[in-house]
């Protein structure tokens, strides 16, 4: 949620940077409608001033008109029962209309919420310009010794690829029929090696990120409140992505949505609370199942494990004080985690720097990391993929936009509860998401005769197993 005060000093700075996001807001209808709200609370505000002045003074205005009122007669005790009725009055007069001027604003704050809630956080002024993710700008590339990222896979390691499909058919990781039949399109049930790879690769992103990285391990609910939703800006504009459990319809409180990310979790975590000042950065991570519609996405990417309904990711988050450049200190460090645990693995993986039409709308800055899958791009004439790169990881830099929705702030210097309050910035960074981290593990490390060498950090998570098949 961006700072309404910041948007009345600047609104063409949130105009553009919806404008180059693709949101399509009325920001000038905030403009006005908060310009409403500021009048009436202001008029408001006057006659709370009044009633309280009134408040003072009707007590010793009435004693004296009763007092005169004891040696009046006729005309004039009328005269003084009147103008103590008419004082007796001004306070419920007062109070009508301010119950009015309520009822005003009270009708106004929904669209203005509403507006508010969808303006995007402008992208910071160095990240590109563009469209969709077809204008991202690769960064950086590495890759192992023995591989070439100028040559095919074929040319690397003298062999055609299989793809991941095909291995998992092979060494019976994967049952996608069954998966079909317990739960539709998109579901799958890793079985034997699959399951326990899948496992490995978590436990290790895992334990990697708490052991070396010193974040802290945390659990968090995958079923939560729409609050929870809106106040990670996952809401509204990605509702249509969530699944939603309809609770008020069977007599419960209120519905639940199932989330697509343990970001949510661990940002709702300190939701509505001051933090002090020397409690920050918070790191915390953990792994939890995600569940994604994935509605509207069409295309090759439905076959095999690239884009699924279920997944299990392991997610990292920071917390800490509102300076952009501590920020931008955390959002390396967040990527040179993942990049590290990749080069572990031997995965080759590049940058990619995404333009603001692909930042989505919580954040200032988003860099992808993607995984080389050889059996993903164009196919020849023989059936045999060319390979592409596929996301596999996010590391997004937000600010204080989350936090803000989620009114979460620290008091800056610790003096004992008494110092200025300051709106948090938060981050957020995959550590691992799997079934689809297992595409480029498998195609990567497949041998010529199938089998797949399990790379050596998995490898005490798998009771020592070095190859599947």
């Amino acid at each position: 949620m961006i700072d309404l005060k910041a948007l009345r000093e600047n609104p063409d700075l949130f105009i553009t940077g919806a404008e180059q996001k693709g949101v399509d807001v009325d920001i000038p209808r905030l403009v006005e409608l908060d310009a409403q709200i500021r009048a009436l609370k202001a008029e408001q505000e006057s006659l709370k001033a009044q009633q309280n002045k009134l408040a003072k003074e009707v007590g010793p205005q009435i004693g004296q008109l009763m007092g005169k009122m004891k040696s009046a007669t006729g005309e004039e005790k009328s005269a003084i029962q009147a103008q103590v009725e008419q004082i007796k009055s001004a306070p419920a007069a007062l109070k009508a209309q301010i119950q009015e001027l309520d009822e005003k604003i009270s009708a106004i704050e929904p669209d203005l919420t509403t507006i508010h809630l969808r303006i995007p956080q402008p992208a910071d002024s160095d990240v590109p310009v563009g469209a969709s993710a077809d204008d991202n700008i690769e960064l950086s590339t590495w890759a192992p010794n023995w591989w070439d990222k100028n040559k095919s896979f074929e040319a690397n390691k003298g062999f055609k690829p299989r793809t991941h499909i095909e291995l998992c058919t092979m060494h019976n990781l994967v049952d996608y029929p069954r998966g079909v039949k317990i739960a539709g399109s998109r579901s799958y049930i890793l079985t034997g090696d699959g399951m326990r790879l899948h496992q490995a690769i978590l436990r290790y992103a895992f334990d990697t990120m708490v052991n070396i990285n010193g974040f802290k391990p945390m659990s968090v609910p995958v079923l939560v409140r729409e609050e929870a939703m809106i106040g990670t800006a996952f809401f509204p504009g990605g509702k249509d992505q969530a699944y939603e459990v309809n609770e008020t319809s069977r007599g419960g409180g209120q519905d639940m949505y199932l989330t697509g990310t343990g970001e949510v979790g661990l940002m709702g975590i300190h939701q509505d609370e001051i933090l002090d000042e020397a409690e920050l950065p918070l790191k915390m991570v953990t792994v939890s199942t995600c569940f994604r519609r994935e509605a509207g996405a069409a295309g090759k990417d439905t076959a095999g494990l690239y884009r699924i309904h279920q997944f299990d990711k392991v997610e990292q988050v920071i917390i800490d004080v509102a300076d952009e450049a501590t920020s931008r200190k955390h959002h390396q460090s967040m990527m040179s985690f993942v990049q590290s645990l990749l080069q572990t693995l031997e995965l080759p993986h590049r940058l990619l720097q995404c333009c603001t039409g692909d930042l989505g709308t919580k954040n200032a800055d988003m860099i992808d990391i993607e995984c080389w899958m050889p059996g993903r791009g164009d196919e020849d004439d023989a059936g045999t993929p060319a390979g592409d790169y596929g996301e596999t990881h996010s590391a997004s830099r937000l600010y204080d936009y989350q936090c803000r929705r989620l009114n979460m702030r620290y008091r800056q210097g610790g003096d004992a509860g008494k110092g200025p309050t300051t709106i948090c910035h938060s981050l957020n960074n995959t550590v691992a998401a799997s079934p689809r981290i297992l595409i480029p593990l498998l195609e990567m490390h497949q041998n010529a005769d199938g089998s797949v060498n399990i790379p050596s950090p998995l490898q005490p998570y798998m009771n020592g197993q070095s190859k599947i098949g």
